[in-house]
């Protein structure tokens, strides 16, 4: 088990610049960072995982497809441009030292055509999630595509539909993620979708109905935390909290307004409340599940 924090919150691009609030993460018990991959070039991201190695903390990527490479557009020229930003993702995290590669990879978010998904971007999405999950294979990286909620996404928007996808792209390198404010939004019971597609699921995000700090909205983390455990879950905890202190970030997440105090108390609060919940969970888990969070 792995405690980790989405640095999304600190801005869309990471640098060596961030060490101060790196090592305090590492320095209040979090194991892991995902690291936003949306700009720059391998070399970056190669000097960002020398440090975060220095500090003790394990690298993934978060990473999303683009309008202007969409794996399911109709253009061809515009899904070869989204094959190789997705080879450039993996590229860049590899150098990083990155162990896996989460987010909504499928199709740009905040795109809509007025209508579902149809058969053929199914299949188009399929075909470039094989390709991604084949060449992040023998970089020894993980893909975790992110069900997004259908007011960002119209592609991949619960679980069930990621579940169809992942049947379909049948790489063992290829899952998908379970964050606990998509499914707050699109499932009837979001702990009993994780038990039944559990299996499946290789990654999982930790946010609150609000974006804002795990454990003070309304998302029935006891209930997450006992699926989990009795699912033997030993993945990583992901939190995933968003702010308004960047503009571009904040229009996308739709934040309007403060959700914490400061980055701080996000950060204490948000594993001090995993690691409490955690504990209880087991406490009321079977015999057979996992132990405690690090």
């Amino acid at each position: 088990m792995k405690i980790a924090f989405n640095l999304l919150v600190l801005g869309a691009e990471i640098t060596t610049a961030h060490g101060r609030q790196l090592e305090r993460l590492k320095a209040l018990g979090y194991d892991a960072v995902e690291i936003p991959v949306f700009f720059g070039k391998p070399d970056h991201y190669a000097a960002l995982g020398k440090m975060l190695r220095d500090i003790g903390l394990s690298a993934g990527a978060a990473a999303v497809a683009t309008q202007e490479a969409n794996p399911v557009s109709a253009d061809p020229a515009i899904r070869r441009r989204a094959r190789d930003h997705h080879k450039w993702i993996v590229d860049c995290t590899q150098a990083m030292g990155g162990e896996v590669i989460a987010g909504p990879l499928h199709s740009p978010v905040g795109v809509f055509t007025g209508f579902g998904p149809t058969s053929n971007e199914r299949g188009r999405c399929v075909e470039a999630m094989r390709a991604l999950a084949e060449y992040a294979a023998s970089a020894g990286i993980r893909i975790s595509a992110e069900a997004v909620n259908r007011f960002e996404c119209y592609l991949m928007s619960t679980i069930a539909a990621a579940s169809e996808i992942y049947g379909e792209v049948g790489h063992p390198n290829y899952g998908y993620m379970f964050d606990t404010f998509h499914a707050n939004i699109e499932e009837k019971d979001p702990p009993a979708t994780y038990e039944r597609y559990h299996r499946e699921i290789n990654h999982y995000h930790v946010s609150e109905n609000d974006r804002g700090i795990p454990g003070t909205g309304h998302v029935p983390f006891a209930a997450h935390f006992e699926a989990l455990r009795r699912c033997g879950y030993d993945g990583w905890l992901t939190v995933e909290s968003f702010s308004r202190a960047l503009p571009e970030l904040a229009g996308a997440t739709r934040v309007w307004r403060d959700l914490f105090d400061d980055l701080d108390t996000l950060f204490a609060e948000s594993i001090a409340f995993i690691r409490r919940e955690w504990d209880i969970a087991g406490e009321r888990a079977p015999s057979g599940s996992k132990g405690p969070a690090q």
